[in-house]
């Protein structure tokens, strides 16, 4: 079993509900601050490409309010990637990107895609970036991230949360199964192991129950639920569930 699993709070969603006012407020980056004293061990935030909630002046804001890591999500383009080594975070985590989707849907094509990037996450390794690639828990996509030297593994954990949500429960038992043998694959590469998208206090526990997983990245339902009971709150119970179940 890794150590104890950290938790990574993404931050999109304060961006976007700043944009979508126009101004400064909410301000992602108390959203960051807050997050870190509330028990979160690294900020995640996803520039995308037309900037619809954080905003490449936010990034460097971000890294010099916190102490904790930035994970910095990125689509593997030249201009992502010039933005991630001028700014140097900590984590680069490659995702898929498509201007007509509402969040990031499904996993990166590493096994169609090999060669470009590999040549695209290596200046990110080489300048220090602990480079992961965002996937389905399909064995040739976990086979192809080792293949190209990535050392970090981002299981998508969607269709899990969205099975559960619907009441599908042997759909969702099956997707979960999915999740567990590909967390043993990609360990079993040498791989370190993350998860996230959609997981929820309902959903946590089996995910972080796995021995394998070293990391779980949670946004979306921590700004929603921040809304009721405090973002502070919400994190701190959301810490509880993920050491509970690992424990």
């Amino acid at each position: 079993m890794t150590d104890r699993l950290r938790l990574g709070v993404n931050i999109d969603h304060v961006a976007t509900l700043r944009n979508a006012r126009g101004g400064a407020l909410p301000d992602p980056v108390r959203a960051a601050r807050v997050a870190e004293t509330a028990g979160a061990d690294g900020i995640t935030a996803h520039l995308r490409e037309d900037r619809r909630h954080i905003r490449d002046a936010d990034v460097a804001a971000i890294m010099e309010a916190i102490t904790i890591p930035l994970n910095f999500e990125m689509a593997a383009t030249d201009e992502m990637q010039g933005i991630a080594l001028a700014h140097g975070p900590h984590a680069a985590c490659i995702v898929p990107e498509r201007r007509e989707e509402r969040t990031t849907e499904g996993g990166l094509e590493v096994a169609g895609d090999q060669n470009r990037l590999a040549q695209f996450i290596g200046p990110l390794s080489d300048a220090g970036m602990r480079v992961s690639l965002f996937i389905a828990a399909d064995p040739d996509q976990i086979a192809a991230a080792a293949r190209i030297g990535a050392p970090v593994v981002e299981l998508h954990t969607g269709a899990y949360c969205d099975l559960h949500a619907e009441g599908k429960a042997e759909a969702r038992d099956a997707e979960l199964a999915r999740l567990i043998d590909g967390a043993r694959r990609a360990a079993d590469l040498g791989l370190e192991v993350h998860m996230g998208h959609g997981l929820t206090y309902d959903t946590v526990a089996p995910i972080a129950a796995l021995p394998e997983v070293a990391e779980l990245n949670i946004g979306h339902f921590l700004m929603g639920e921040a809304l009721f009971m405090g973002l502070a709150d919400v994190i701190a119970e959301m810490r509880r569930a993920m050491d509970a179940a690992r424990g």
